[in-house]
């Protein structure tokens, strides 16, 4: 891959990366509630499945997720029922009396959170495949291209999450209430809530 390519990948990928989505609500929830280190497991959750997502596109299975519409239907309502489940479970979340930033029972599963939230996003996998074609040589080891496409999306996508999450835990203080904390549930359980449905209501173009 040239390095002229590269740039322009690398523009493509920090565009994608910087317009909000469920990720970035999952990092910024986790960030603010938990602390960035918390944050951490749900984004390297999110790079796992841009993993998987990315060696589907590479095994030519985005293109059949983009024909089949019983496919594309099927990962839509799922992962779309995933975040308004977490919606609600984010909605509800009963806050204890005192200061939630220092809980001791910081809820585990956030790397399994973040990996359910990227793949249940059959339009991802369709972006990745419509957009990863266009930056690979098909004259030169496509392996390899593969794997300098894959770095470059994890790491941008990281450094963008970790932005996320690092501004909403400079937060933790002002919300260190349970009047705030009530209210920041609230506020990320609608916005996964309303990811959720927008998903739902998508179609594939």
């Amino acid at each position: 891959m040239s390095l002229h390519l590269w740039l322009g990948f690398l523009a493509a990928t920090l565009v994608v990366a910087l317009s909000p989505g469920p990720g970035a609500v999952l990092s910024m929830s986790v960030g603010m509630r938990h602390g960035y280190w918390h944050a951490l497991k749900g984004i390297a959750g999110l790079q796992t499945a841009l993993l998987m997502q990315l060696a589907l596109v590479a095994m030519g299975l985005g293109a059949l997720l983009a024909a089949s519409e019983a496919a594309f239907m099927a990962v839509k309502l799922a992962g779309a029922g995933y975040l308004v489940w977490l919606g609600v479970r984010k909605w509800n979340s009963r806050v204890e009396e005192g200061d939630p930033a220092l809980e001791p029972d910081v809820p585990e599963g956030f790397y399994r959170q973040g990996i359910l939230v990227n793949l249940g996003n059959p339009k991802a996998i369709i972006f990745i495949a419509a957009l990863v074609p266009q930056f690979i040589n098909p004259a030169e080891p496509q392996l390899p291209q593969f794997l300098i496409i894959a770095g470059t999306t994890c790491t941008v996508d990281t450094m963008v999450m970790s932005c996320y999450a690092l501004l909403a835990s400079r937060l933790r203080r002002v919300t260190a209430t349970s009047r705030a904390a009530l209210l920041q549930n609230r506020i990320f359980g609608g916005l996964f809530i309303s990811a959720g449905l927008f998903l739902a209501g998508s179609s594939r173009h």
